[in-house]
Formats: C-alpha cells, structure tokens, sequence
C-alpha cells in the first residue's frame, strides 16, 4: 500500500524526491515560486504541482493523506537573517499547522535550519509542539547533520518529526553512516569532464567535506558559495568560493588553477542525481540547489516514517530498515518505480 504526502513549500524538489525515493507518492507539491514549480513539473510531470501560497491552499483537496512535509521558509530562524521569528512576515509554521488541524494527516515532517534549535526560539518550538500535542500528535525533533548519512557536506538541520501516539512508537531516527566521499572524488568527473588536465591532483588537494551550502534568499544573496566565512573553508578545498562556474575548466585552463563550482557540481554535493534540471537562470536554479533539503537526508528520514505508518520496528538485535543510499553521479529514471528497503 503506497502512502501518500503532501509537501508544502517544496523548492526545487530535494525533500520531495527524497521522500519519493522512500517510497511516498505525491498528492501535492505546493510552491509559490513559478520558476521553482517549472523545475519541478520538468522533472516529475506526473506530479500535481501547485503554484500557490500555502496560506490560500484548498485544504479539502488533500484531506488525509498520510504525511504533511513542508520546509517551510527558513530567514525567521536564520542567523544570516535578523532572526524575527514570529514577528517575520515570511514565517510559515502557523499556515502551516492550520493545514496540518484541516488536512489531519498521519504523521507531520518539517525540516528548517539548525538556528530554530537556539535558545532564541525555545518559546517558539515550546508552542509548536504544544500545537501539535494538542492535535493528537506526538512530536520529536533532532539536529541531523548531512554528512553523518552519506553526503560530503556538513549541512546541519533542524528536523520535526510528528505522529500519533500509535505510530509513533514505531519511530526511529535514520543510523548514522558517516561521509560517503570527499569533494574531491564527488566531484573529480565533472571537474574534468571538459578536458582539464588538473582535475585528479585538484581532487587529491579536495580531501574533506564541503561546509554547507548557503542558497540565499530572493532578495539577498547571488550564486556563489557563501559568506566570508564559508569562502576561506571552501579555499582550503581548493575552491574558489566567490562565484558559480558556467561550465568546467577545460585544456586551456592552468593546472594551478583554483576553480569554482558549476550549479550541478553543487547539486552533486547536495546528493541530487545528475539528471534533475533545474530551470531558469544561473541565480534561479543556484537558489534552487543551495536551500535545498539533501535529497538523500530525506530519503532516510522518510525510510524511518513508512516503518512508523506500517507499524514495523527496528529490533533489539540490530537489524534495521535502511534505504539504499542514493548515488548522485547516477541518473534516476523519469517515473522511478518505489525504491523497496532492504532489511540486514
């Protein structure tokens, strides 16, 4: 039995394909960015995309599906923003739990920024789980950090995860399985995919993971790697961090070179398969890939919430449920069939 979900500021799509992956189907994926809903039509057309602010959503339309997933804006709670919180006109967690008490899904996922779990918001995070408690739901929330399941890249966030008190104690947090590469082997194809002869000694010098992307917002931030701080880590990388590459180096460029990152060097990074477009221009789709929710992150988080909805549990003898970890240099297919876990 396939379970259904809803997903609420979807973005360019790295929550929605990961839960995909873990096999939930899509009753909606809703996005006020038109250039945002393009990359996603583009890539899942059978999707239902709707172009719309979650506030004006017709909540009768997907009345219970199984999940409610949102990445809801995350500027309120960001330290690169001045951190309003409720008093920031972006912030989207009370639309969004109105939806969650007129849909009455079975179980809530929201993902955001690690800056939610500061002292700054206790208050904040005090009524939100105070809100779900009250619609029956058990919530539980964890810092998970990308690199600790797979993905080259630091990438810590804020993760919600809410259900009914009868699912709920099915639950589990995915197994940590630790990096799975270096920037430099993720991305040692691509950097010579145009000829360019440094490419394997650039790789050998990349030997860490990347810090975390930083996508900007539509009024601050261009593409490029991040503040002053990020830059100077993604330099000892052997990174330029200042800017997004509109193609390779290629033959002519110096071996010595320090080169930057192409938007899809960047998707890799945040474990996007190779064949996901992302649409417009070179701001747009950046945007698009930085503030993105690692694909494959979700796809464990969503691996954890099916054994919840199905009632199976991990055991005491160690044998767990776990998503075949997605490889991002490997394109998936258009309508991929529903990834089944393995159990060991």
């Amino acid at each position: 039995m396939s379970l259904a979900v809803l997903e609420l500021c979807a973005g360019g799509g790295g929550q929605a394909l990961g839960l995909e992956m873990a096999g939930f189907r899509h009753a909606g994926a809703v996005e006020y960015e038109p250039q945002f809903c393009t990359t996603l039509r583009r890539n899942r057309p059978h999707w239902n995309v709707v172009q719309q602010d979650i506030r004006h959503l017709r909540a009768q339309d997907f009345s219970g599906v199984d999940l409610l997933a949102a990445g809801v804006p995350c500027p309120p709670f960001s330290i690169a923003s001045k951190q309003l919180g409720a008093d920031d006109e972006r912030d989207m967690f009370p639309a969004a739990l109105d939806l969650v008490a007129r849909i009455k899904p079975r179980a809530v996922l929201f993902e955001n920024v690690p800056g939610f779990a500061s002292a700054r918001f206790q208050q904040y995070r005090k009524n939100l789980l105070m809100s779900l408690g009250k619609l029956g739901f058990q919530a539980e929330w964890k810092i998970l950090q990308a690199a600790d399941f797979g993905v080259p890249q630091l990438r810590p966030r804020f993760v919600l995860v809410a259900l009914a008190p009868k699912d709920a104690e099915f639950f589990s947090w995915p197994v940590e399985t630790g990096p799975n590469g270096t920037v430099g082997s993720t991305l040692v194809d691509l950097m010579g995919a145009n000829g360019w002869s440094g490419a394997q000694s650039w790789a050998r010098k990349a030997d860490g993971i990347a810090p975390t992307v930083v996508g900007g917002s539509k009024k601050h931030g261009g593409p490029d790697l991040g503040p002053t701080r990020a830059r100077v880590q993604w330099h000892r990388l052997g990174v330029d961090g200042l800017g997004i590459a509109d193609s390779a180096p290629d033959a002519s460029t110096p071996d010595d070179k320090i080169p930057r990152l192409t938007t899809r060097m960047v998707a890799r990074i945040q474990s996007f398969p190779d064949d996901w477009e992302f649409t417009g221009g070179k701001t747009s789709a950046y945007r698009q890939v930085g503030n993105a929710f690692p694909p494959q992150v979700a796809s464990l988080v969503g691996a954890s919430l099916v054994r919840a909805l199905q009632r199976r549990r991990s055991t005491s003898n160690g044998r767990y449920v776990e998503m075949k970890l997605l490889d991002a240099s490997r394109p998936l297919h258009r309508n991929p069939p529903l990834y089944k876990p393995r159990v060991r």
